[in-house]
């Protein structure tokens, strides 16, 4: 309980996949109609819905995620998470000002759900392996999952499948399907990252 100091390489880490991580959703995410499930698929329904901007609503489904994750899992994993929160609103907002990149991606829906998940999975598996989540829903998931005695992979799964069938609201169904695939790698991508950078 008192062993509570922060580590620079996972600060830095948690800093650097939000970057990622962001850059992706709105770079290929957002221009191409491939959406993410949880938190991230929801920014963009609330984008299409309400016009409300994901560096805004990411912020506040961070929040509430990040609330219960104070009350169910540890403080470190908080203190890493609100930093990445905070930097995927930042770098969102800047890439918002930037404008976009790859406008032609949205002509090319398999090729962004690949490009989609590689952004989102490497920035995931960034913070996830220096003990953070650039999104709530990483920490809902894990509370709902030790709350429940769910296996993490059907908290996941669920919230994912419930974002991606409301999503049918704007897509069609060829890029649910695609969604459905990058959804897919980027969790395949996430877990590699972790391996990868996990501390023997």
């Amino acid at each position: 309980m008192g062993d509570y100091k922060l580590n620079l390489r996972k600060i830095l880490f948690n800093i650097a996949g939000s970057a990622v991580l962001s850059f992706g959703l709105f770079n290929i995410h957002s221009m191409s109609g491939v959406t993410e499930g949880g938190f991230l698929g929801m920014t963009l329904l609330l984008r299409y819905w309400l016009n409300v901007s994901p560096a805004v609503s990411g912020f506040v489904m961070n929040a509430f995620g990040y609330i219960l994750g104070i009350i169910v899992l540890g403080k470190s994993f908080i203190a890493y998470s609100v930093i990445a929160g905070i930097g995927f609103s930042v770098f969102y907002a800047m890439f918002e000002g930037i404008g976009p990149l790859f406008p032609w991606i949205a002509q090319m829906p398999f090729l962004a759900a690949i490009l989609g998940a590689v952004f989102v999975g490497v920035g995931t598996g960034l913070c996830v392996s220096a003990d953070g989540a650039p999104c709530g829903d990483d920490a809902l998931a894990m509370s709902i999952s030790k709350i429940f005695k769910l296996d993490i992979r059907w908290a996941y799964l669920l919230f994912d499948v419930i974002v991606l069938a409301l999503s049918l609201s704007y897509l069609d169904v060829k890029r649910i399907l695609m969604s459905l695939l990058t959804v897919f790698l980027s969790g395949q991508i996430i877990g590699f990252i972790q391996k990868l950078t996990a501390k023997k």
